[in-house]
Formats: C-alpha cells, sequence, structure tokens
C-alpha cells in the first residue's frame, strides 16, 4: 500500500505544481516506479523493473496511466486549436450520410449507410431492386447507445432470409457476444455465448449457426461450437484444437453454400476441415493434413474443389480435385508457379475464374473464362495502385465486382462484364471540400538497400512541392505478416499534404510486396532486414532532397510499431518524431508467455524464445530491451486499455523506459484509450480525433 501512495504522489505531483504556477514552468512527466523483476532465460538475466505494470487489477496500473493521460493534455494543450482545426477538416470532407455499393445476394441487395452526425452504420437491405422499401436489418446507432465502445463483428443471412445472426463487441478486446433476430418479427434473441471470437456462419438448415468459441482467460481460439436456435439448449462442440502449438480457427461457409469450413492457422501453415453444410451434425472432416511451412485455402464449384496452395510453389500455385477425393495425392495443377508472379486469391463464378495476382508489387486482375480458358486482364493506368476483389457473392453472373484505389484516387467499386470486359463505376468515396486530384503527384520510386536490393516506395504530395531537401515528410512502415502496403487514398492525408508534407509508403521486406520471398527475407532470423530497409529508405529520401532529418517523421501500428521502437534504438538521429500506435515493443518477454494471445501462434512470424538462437536473435532488435542512453526523437506513443493483441503495458513499460534513457530535450508522450483495444476507438468521428491529435503532433513540431 505503501509504494502505491508514493506512486501517486509522485504521478501526480508535476501536473500539480504545474496547474499552480505560471505556464512557463516546465512540467515534468509522470515517472513510474521502479521494482526489480529478474527476468532469466538461457543462463541470461534480464532486469524489466516497469513488470509490474502488468496487473490491470492494480489501481497505481490504472493510475498511472490517468496520469500520462493528463500529462499528455496538458504537453498538448497548446495545440487545442489546431487539433479542432484538423478534426473539423477531416470531417468536413466525409458525406455524413453516404451509403456504400449495394452488393446482390440472394434476392435481396445489401447495403450500409450513416446517417448525418451519426457514429455508427445503419445495416439495410431491399427487396428484389433498388427501388423497393428499405428494410434496416441492424441499426447500430440505436444498438451502441449505451456504450463507449461498439463494434459489429460479422454477420450472416439464413438462406431463407428470415434471420440474422450477428457479433458484438462492446469492449475491444474482440470477446463477442451473439445474437440472433427474427427478420420478420424484429424480435432478438440472445444466446447466452459471450465469450465468441467474432465469426458466425448458418448451416443450410436455416436453424443451426457454428462459431468459434475463445478462452475467456487468454483469449485464444479454441473451439468450434454449434448452435441450434429453436431448440435454444447448450451449444454443442463440433472441434476442438488439441495441437501443442495455438491456431487461429475460423467458420465459414464456401461461396456456393455447400460446405461449412474451419481453417486452422498460424502464420507459416494451415489446415481446413470440411463439412457439408445440409448435415450439420455431421463431423467435420480433415481436406488435407497441415505440414510445416505448408498453406492453402480452398473454393468449391460443381463437386471441385479449387486449392491456392504453396505446395512445391512459393509464390502459390492453382490446382483443383474431386471434392470426393481432397488428399494431396489428388490434386491437379491449374496454374502452375511462377517466380515472379505471386497468386493472392481466387473468385469463382459459373463460368468465369478471377484470379488476383500480384507482380511487381501491383496486384492485377486476370480473368479466366473456364470452358475455353481463354483468359485476359483487367488494366489499370495509374503507376502506383491498389486493387483487390469486392463482394461477389453471385455464381451465377458474368458480372465481376473489384475495387480501386490509389494515393490520389478515393475507394472506388466497379461492376467489370467479364465477357464484354465493359465497366460501370457503381460507387466511389465521395470527398467534400476542395480535394482536386489533379492537385496531387504521386510517384513510384525505388529506394537501395545495403544489401543490394531495391524497395519501391509511394509517395504523394502537392504539385507546387519542390524537392529541396525543405519539406515535412511522413514515412509509412509495417513489413510484418506478409501483409502488404498497398497505397490507398485516405482523405485524412489531405491535411498533411496541403500544409507542404511529403507522404511516402516504404513497401519494405516482411510483407509480400514483391512475393513470398519478399515476406521470407523479413521474418525470423532475417527479421532485420524490416528494419534495415526502412532506415535504407529513409536516408534514401534525405538524399534525394524529398526532406531532411529535422523535417523527416514516421508512423507504424503494431507490428509497425515494432518497426518504429527498432528504427529509433538504431538510428534516433535520423527522425524529428515518431508515432508509434499499439507498438508491439516488448518482443522477448511476450513471446516467452503463453499466457496471452499472441504467443505461440506468431513462432512461425517471431521464432520461439525458447530455443536460444531465435532468444538471443530477437533480444537483439527487441525495441524495449533495447533501448539505451542516447538522444531519442520526439515519439507520441498509444495505447488501449483492453487490447487483446498487444497488450496496454508494453507500450506504458516502452514510455517510462524511453524517458529514463532519453538524453535529448524531446517529448515523450503516451496516450492511452480507457474505453477501447487495438484499434482504437469504434466511432467514425471519435476516430478522427485521435488523428487530430497525432497530426497536431507532427504540426507542432514543425514550426
Amino acid at each position: 500500500m505503501k509504494s502505491t501512495i508514493h506512486l501517486l504522489f509522485f504521478v501526480l505531483a508535476g501536473t500539480i505544481l504545474y496547474s499552480c504556477t505560471s505556464p512557463e514552468k516546465r512540467v515534468e512527466p509522470p515517472v513510474a516506479e521502479k521494482i526489480e523483476k529478474q527476468l532469466i532465460m538461457h543462463g541470461d538475466t534480464r532486469i524489466d523493473f516497469y513488470y509490474w505494470m502488468r496487473d490491470r487489477d492494480n489501481p497505481a496500473v490504472i493510475d498511472y496511466l490517468n496520469a500520462e493521460n493528463a500529462y499528455l493534455e496538458t504537453m498538448m494543450s497548446h495545440t487545442e486549436e489546431i487539433q479542432d482545426e484538423l478534426f473539423n477538416e477531416m470531417v468536413g470532407r466525409i458525406k455524413q450520410d453516404e451509403s456504400s455499393a449495394p452488393w446482390y445476394y440472394n434476392g435481396y441487395w445489401y447495403y450500409t449507410r450513416y446517417e448525418e452526425g451519426g457514429e455508427y452504420p445503419l445495416y439495410c437491405r431491399k427487396k428484389g431492386n433498388l427501388d423497393a422499401p428499405e428494410e434496416i436489418i441492424l441499426n447500430v446507432p440505436q444498438m451502441a447507445k449505451h456504450y463507449a465502445y461498439f463494434r459489429v463483428g460479422r454477420f450472416d443471412v439464413s438462406s431463407d432470409n428470415s434471420q440474422i445472426a450477428f457479433t458484438v463487441d462492446t469492449m475491444g478486446r474482440r470477446q463477442h457476444t451473439i445474437y440472433i433476430k427474427d427478420l420478420e418479427t424484429k424480435e432478438l434473441q440472445s444466446t447466452g455465448i459471450s465469450y465468441a471470437a467474432g465469426d458466425v456462419t448458418w448451416a443450410a438448415d436455416d436453424q443451426t449457426i457454428f462459431f468459434t468459441v475463445i478462452d475467456p482467460n487468454t483469449l485464444r481460439y479454441e473451439r468450434i461450437m454449434r448452435y441450434n436456435t429453436l431448440e435454444q439448449g447448450e451449444p454443442v462442440e463440433s472441434y476442438y484444437e488439441e495441437d501443442d502449438t495455438y491456431y487461429y480457427m475460423g467458420v465459414s461457409k464456401t461461396k456456393d453454400g455447400k460446405y461449412l469450413t474451419i481453417n486452422m492457422r498460424s502464420s507459416a501453415s494451415n489446415e481446413i476441415r470440411i463439412l457439408e453444410s445440409d448435415n450439420p451434425s455431421g463431423s467435420f472432416r480433415v481436406f488435407q493434413p497441415r505440414q510445416e511451412d505448408f498453406n492453402y485455402d480452398i473454393e468449391h464449384y460443381n463437386n471441385k474443389f479449387y486449392i491456392l496452395t504453396n505446395y512445391n510453389a512459393q509464390n502459390f500455385r492453382l490446382m483443383e480435385t474431386p471434392a470426393g477425393r481432397t488428399g494431396i495425392n489428388n490434386w491437379r495443377e491449374v496454374i502452375a508457379h511462377r517466380d515472379d508472379v505471386l497468386l493472392e486469391g481466387m473468385e469463382l463464378f459459373s463460368d468465369f475464374m478471377v484470379i488476383q495476382e500480384r507482380s511487381k508489387g501491383l496486384r492485377q486482375m486476370r480473368i479466366i473464362h473456364q470452358p475455353t480458358q481463354n483468359e485476359h486482364y483487367i488494366e489499370f493506368d495509374e503507376e502506383a495502385y491498389t486493387a483487390a476483389i469486392n463482394v461477389n457473392r453471385e455464381m451465377d453472373t458474368d458480372i465481376f465486382r473489384y475495387s480501386y484505389t490509389s494515393l490520389t484516387t478515393p475507394a472506388t467499386i466497379y461492376d467489370y462484364n467479364m465477357n464484354t470486359r465493359n465497366q460501370t463505376e457503381v460507387w466511389q468515396q465521395t470527398i467534400l471540400g476542395d480535394f482536386d486530384p489533379d492537385q496531387y503527384e504521386t510517384r513510384r520510386l525505388y529506394a537501395p538497400t545495403r544489401d543490394g536490393k531495391k524497395i519501391p516506395v509511394t509517395i504523394v504530395y502537392k504539385k507546387d512541392i519542390k524537392p529541396q531537401g525543405n519539406n515535412p515528410l511522413l514515412q509509412y512502415g509495417y513489413g510484418s505478416y506478409g501483409s502488404s502496403a498497398d497505397p490507398r487514398f485516405n482523405s485524412n492525408v489531405i491535411s498533411l499534404t496541403d500544409r507542404g508534407f511529403v507522404y511516402a509508403m516504404a513497401h519494405i521486406r516482411g510483407g509480400q510486396d514483391l512475393g513470398r520471398q519478399w515476406y521470407d527475407d523479413g521474418k525470423l532470423l532475417n527479421k532485420k532486414n524490416t528494419f534495415f530497409d526502412f532506415i535504407d529508405v529513409s536516408e534514401f529520401l534525405i538524399e534525394n532532397n524529398y526532406t531532411s532529418p529535422e523535417k523527416l517523421f514516421a508512423s507504424g501500428g503494431s507490428a509497425g510499431g515494432l518497426l518504429m521502437g527498432a528504427v529509433v534504438n538504431l538510428r534516433p538521429e535520423l527522425y524529428k518524431g515518431i508515432i508509434a500506435r499499439v507498438p508491439f515493443v516488448d518482443v522477448v518477454t511476450t513471446m516467452l508467455d503463453e499466457t496471452i494471445p499472441l504467443t505461440t501462434a506468431e513462432y512461425d512470424e517471431w521464432g520461439n524464445p525458447n530455443i536460444k538462437e531465435y532468444y538471443d536473435y530477437m533480444l537483439s532488435y527487441s525495441p524495449y530491451d533495447q533501448v539505451s542512453e542516447q538522444a531519442y526523437p520526439n515519439m507520441l506513443i498509444t495505447s488501449g486499455l483492453h487490447d487483446s493483441q498487444v497488450q496496454f503495458w508494453e507500450p506504458t513499460k516502452w514510455t517510462a523506459k524511453l524517458r529514463d534513457y532519453n538524453t535529448a530535450d524531446t517529448r515523450i508522450l503516451l496516450t492511452t484509450n480507457m474505453e477501447a483495444g487495438h484499434g482504437g476507438a469504434s466511432g467514425r468521428f471519435s476516430r478522427l480525433r485521435e488523428v487530430a491529435l497525432q497530426y497536431a503532433f507532427l504540426l507542432d513540431l514543425t514550426k
């Protein structure tokens, strides 16, 4: 009790003193108490003075987080005017009553729409055609009224169109409750299921739902359950993962609705189980047993499965097999592997197949006419863009829907006729105000690395900007899990580019931007390539006069926050300021703790620190462990108290340690959303308040 009182006084003293004195008096940040904790592994001892912060039930921890929030508010109070200005700008670009592109399925057109001033969407449908009366199937603004955080996870409508099953998260911890709504009577039924992962799908009988259950303590995906909505008894277990390692799990249906599928996946391998959708009480069977470093995805049509797999194909190839013989020995090749083209996804139709490919860092849509095997590609004109398969629920159609965007093109959705090759724009994100894409320049550059690679870099800036080394630049990166940093339009960035910023996306290794090898070269014992790539891009942008170290900023979130932590330890002098959102920075301690969600399932990404080779390598870059006495740049660090992916204590501990070792007169700030998790605020406007704070932090440093 004594240490708690001591901590509270120490934490709050600076803020109280500041409020009672002149504005010129320097406000002191919260000072966290140091309590030594020895962490011993492989004969190595690490001392963690802030390990005590892991206890969310300790009042001193909550008080410390509140004190950090109060300190941030004090330190950023002089930016309140620019924060309001930025927020109003970003809100002003939004068409507040905008609707999504309607998509057709099973006799209905589905869409979401917002009402003026609304934080949350309405889920709607119209029967038969778009002129039919609107039916609101989920009124999220009404459901969210009494919650600080509210998010609808997945939903599925029964095949007879009479019921909707959906999941709700009211904490931001990806811990969902399942509800069933009768769309005819509007009656809402609570299933009593409160530890669901967020997925839900109907069987063909329209009375059985399948879903994934998580462990209430570790939040690990644990088992697949089924629930009969007519009997309303206890859920029945359909599958339980008993493997020593941990796999993410999810249940869904094939596009044609014939099969239920369970996909168990780690970052490097997976296994799928299948069950006929019209036999919900049956047992799931293995499609193809899991193997190390073996991935596959399946789709079904006309008594045949199509398999997208990396089996003897690093960049994946397409196979097919009869529905009754799913083992790998029966697979037949349809599209061969290519060293320079990554197969990312597929969409099946009655007569056509669409393959989403990635070549030279950009996506292509390959259209194949199944009866004749004639094929072609959809043409895209911009130097850097992002195209993606969109919602295509119908099989018997020659219309393929895809999305398109770039750093200067708002999100756009097209319906493409695969027979005539004509396309129709069905929806484009509305950007209000005076936005004119012709006023901006977007380019694809290539930055050389220290080991001879070329890193793609996509940049955007106002055309009147001249690269003379004096422009502020925000460099974004991620570089993990094979997630490619595709250039997408973000209307919020206009608030930076219109103030003279250059915005750059670094397509570093660890993503799949240049194929699967690009990913393999940025994970496990190659992870440092990710950090070196980002630094090399920074130096390239400086050398080519796009910015200077006095005006270079960097941003990344989650695993991208680890990237931020690594680069500031390696080259802190390169950056004026850093935004690290929900950063994964305490790598070794987290990966040694099997009681929290992101551990064993992540061994294929980061390595298993129980093995000394991986422990030593991970320790050599772990941002928290590698904090040293040096001059760190200005930093804004964000966190969520209920974060299930990066536990709140990681950014909290990191902030305290950075301040303790920092030799520069720079600002290191922490903001914790006390009502949300990994994704921050759930409302569309409240999210913009968080962005406005981050942008104000950057702009304040450019003065």
